[in-house]
């Protein structure tokens, strides 16, 4: 049985050049990501997504990061401008579970609509006093059992709409007071302290179909980066209970260092299923393509599981929704 390419790539821009056709039909990644570089209409992401399936003949999944606040890829006038994801939860006040489900699942129809089936959210690490901005107000909260329950809402909220979450960073990215796109952040806090707290979130929500790493050190565990580190991987899969489809973080940030196609072989040493690779050259995504090769026997069989999780998005009124939504928000 043919298995899928251990990547999930990107497009250089809004319709695929025919060397990046070439390029998928050879490497059959797993599946792809959007940026704002390739959005511009619905008819034409929708025509950019069916080039990317159509490129490996299979339904592969299509994934972006839509948190709302800095990090929404699809943008007002178009699409919903959504406050960032910690100004909301506050706004919502108590009833911020029912909010962030569906703030969610309004999301899933935007994107559903387009044929985009993936989202790179709920983001459940911890918001701390010393968090890097880069990640403060994409928190949820500072509490573990809050920052699970409202990443449930999120997950739940995507699944209901046909789209599948990626749970991030794992273990837990929100003790960084760097910028990992930038720096390599390192974490000095204890074990019994980080299980209590930070990995807690990740252990409540271990069956989403997906999960991404986080690029910083746990200095407890290794010197190196979660993503390279196969006892950070262990601790995700046998302490956390992690054993759905993990892939790492854009391997190409600057907190990981060494040629990419290194970087892609030694995370998929570590434990990765599948390597995430963005803003590159058209040559250096082939040297990551050929260095990541097919997926491992164990990451086909999540990577099926995960696709089996996608959903027909149930049967509702987006207008009724939103009216739902403003009345919420209105009411807290």
């Amino acid at each position: 049985m043919t298995r899928f390419g251990a990547t999930i790539l990107d497009a250089d821009g809004l319709t695929l050049s025919v060397e990046e056709k070439a390029f998928f039909r050879d490497a059959d990644p797993f599946g792809f990501i959007l940026f704002a570089r390739n959005i511009d209409t619905p008819d034409q992401v929708r025509q950019l997504c069916d080039e990317m399936r159509e490129c490996v003949g299979r339904a592969a999944p299509i994934t972006i990061d839509q948190e709302g606040g800095r990090v929404q890829r699809l943008r007002a006038p178009v699409w919903t401008e959504w406050t960032p994801p910690l100004d909301f939860v506050r706004a919502a006040g108590a009833r911020a579970e029912e909010a962030m489900y569906l703030r969610y699942r309004l999301i899933a129809a935007e994107l559903h609509a387009l044929g985009i089936d993936s989202n790179c959210a709920p983001m459940v690490d911890l918001a701390g006093p010393e968090t890097h901005e880069f990640l403060a107000n994409r928190c949820y909260g500072s509490d573990p059992a809050t920052v699970a329950t409202l990443g449930r809402a999120v997950a739940d909220g995507l699944l209901a709409g046909g789209v599948l979450p990626v749970i991030k960073h794992m273990p837990g990215h929100g003790r960084t007071t760097l910028d990992s796109h930038y720096d390599l952040p390192h974490v000095g806090a204890d074990l019994p302290t980080l299980a209590a707290q930070d990995f807690a979130p990740f252990a409540a929500l271990k069956d989403v179909p997906m999960g991404m790493t986080a690029h910083l050190v746990f200095d407890a565990l290794d010197d190196r980066p979660a993503t390279l580190s196969p006892q950070v991987m262990r601790l995700i899969r046998e302490d956390i209970g992690y054993d759905n489809l993990i892939m790492t973080d854009d391997i190409g940030m600057k907190a990981l260092q060494g040629s990419r196609a290194e970087v892609a072989t030694r995370a998929v040493s570590a434990g990765c299923d599948v390597i995430l690779f963005c803003n590159a050259p058209l040559r250096e995504r082939q040297m990551v393509a050929e260095a990541a090769g097919e997926m491992t026997a164990a990451a086909q069989i999540r990577a099926e599981r995960a696709l089996a999780a996608r959903k027909t998005p149930d049967d509702i009124d987006i207008d009724t929704l939103r009216a739902q939504l403003e009345t919420l928000l209105s009411g807290a």
